[in-house]
């Protein structure tokens, strides 16, 4: 059992056995779409994000049921579509589990996204100034480290679905 110690429009601050933790108040689920183009390029986007006060490159990703009740998959086909602008015919849950368990009661559901058809502009919706980027499989690590150098911050999770693909052959 756990306390309120703090709700905020979002986020609550919780206690349990004198652990301190951050819950969502609107869900618990979060979703990270690894998209390839029928190229076998590498969808990417970078946005800014006021914790960290700079723009992160990241996998396209978000909430879900934000707005209400909604299923994992159509949460992922639905960020896909809104930051991207694409559409997938193949979708395959590669992992999911908790996110940063010391921290956050998040669970983050990983997929990967195939047969891609751009049909939307992209970018995000409302004020998210999202920036698409389409990355060569074979410059995906000097793409990322070029894009570090240039001061982007880099989103490990990238790279934990990137070797995760690589090892399971996807």
């Amino acid at each position: 059992m756990s306390s309120v110690l703090y709700q905020g429009n979002f986020l609550e601050f919780r206690e349990s056995q004198k652990w301190e933790f951050v819950q969502r108040v609107n869900t618990t689920r979060v979703v990270v779409i690894m998209a390839l183009t029928p190229d076998g390029n590498l969808l990417l986007v970078d946005q800014h994000r006021p914790p960290v006060q700079g723009r992160v490159i990241e996998l396209p990703a978000g909430l879900v049921g934000d707005d209400g009740p909604e299923d994992i998959l159509h949460a992922a086909e639905r960020e896909l579509f809104e930051e991207t602008g694409y559409r997938a015919q193949s979708w395959k849950c590669l992992v999911d589990g908790p996110l940063v368990p010391g921290l956050s009661t998040e669970w983050i559901h990983l997929f990967l996204a195939e047969n891609l058809e751009k049909s939307g502009t992209g970018g995000g919706v409302g004020d998210e100034d999202i920036v698409v980027h389409e990355v060569p499989r074979n410059n995906f690590l000097i793409w990322v480290n070029e894009m570090q150098t240039r001061g982007y911050m880099i989103d490990p999770k990238i790279y934990t679905l990137w070797f995760y693909a690589l090892s399971t052959s996807v």
